[in-house]
């Protein structure tokens, strides 16, 4: 037998060895800092979409109209669900994955990791614009307007949350998972909620879209209105679905909660 021969049967093992302990690796679910890395990439990039508009028009005055500003996050919103929505959920927003924990779709001891993740791409995305533009990140947060009152901007980003995750919860049921054309609905919704409700609000909908520039522009004012509206949404959301499909925890509500790379759902309706 030919030296190149005894090379060739000795390291092709090695390699198909390696390969398998990378899936391996890749579909274990204890793995959690995969699915975490996502949630903070995804939240960057919609943050930087969602704050980015308001900034970049500041930086250059005239360039991103209202319409463009709303739409653009909704847009980015669904190319996130369909690149990465199976390693993670996508959730991109703390509401949401407090909703999927009470639907018993996502475990609550997760729920933390996520949060945190969120809120870090959220951060990263608001430094990243303030030192690239040269304008503050409070440009690129959310405040009620001028006219309104917190409590009149707090009922309109739960009402407008209860929307948003109500699509989300629905999307992600048995009876009506239509898989990845989900993420057309919940993109669609996020750039309508925009369109009409942003004037009052800015249509947060999503605490560390808000809390992430605010926190870099150290100016937290009004933040509570989108901390717990969302929350508050969220929740009602989570028991409307109750109403309307009863109990969560099934195969299709975990696999879309908990990405479809082994999630944890032998037992999905486990708190």
């Amino acid at each position: 037998m030919m030296p190149n021969q005894l090379n060739a049967e000795s390291v092709v093992p090695q390699i198909i060895a390696e390969v398998e302990s990378r899936l391996s690796d890749f579909r274990d679910p204890k793995q959690e800092w995969r699915r975490l890395i996502a949630e903070a990439f995804g939240t960057f990039f919609l943050v930087l979409v969602a704050a980015g508009g308001p900034m970049m028009d500041a930086a250059f005055p005239a360039s991103v109209g209202r319409v463009a500003a709303v739409v653009a996050p909704g847009l980015m919103v669904m190319a996130i669900i369909m690149f990465m929505g199976k390693v993670s959920g996508a959730h991109l927003n703390p509401a949401v994955s407090v909703a999927f924990a009470l639907r018993r779709d996502f475990p609550w001891r997760r729920v933390p990791g996520y949060l945190s993740a969120q809120l870090v791409g959220a951060l990263g995305a608001a430094w990243f614009l303030q030192e690239i533009l040269d304008v503050s990140a409070r440009l690129g947060g959310s405040y009620p307007a001028l006219t309104s009152s917190d409590s009149a901007a707090f009922l309109m980003e739960m009402v407008l949350t209860l929307g948003l995750v109500s699509v989300i919860l629905g999307t992600a049921s048995g009876a009506q998972n239509i898989g990845i054309i989900g993420a057309v609905g919940i993109g669609g919704y996020v750039a309508l909620a925009g369109l009409w409700a942003s004037p009052l609000t800015g249509a947060s909908m999503n605490p560390v879209r808000t809390l992430g520039p605010g926190l870099v522009a150290g100016d937290l004012t009004s933040s509570w209105v989108y901390v717990a509206g969302p929350l508050v949404g969220a929740a009602l959301a989570a028991a409307m679905a109750m109403v309307l499909r009863g109990p969560g925890g099934g195969r299709s509500g975990s696999l879309a909660a908990q990405g479809s790379i082994n999630p944890e759902i032998s037992e999905p309706r486990k708190p």
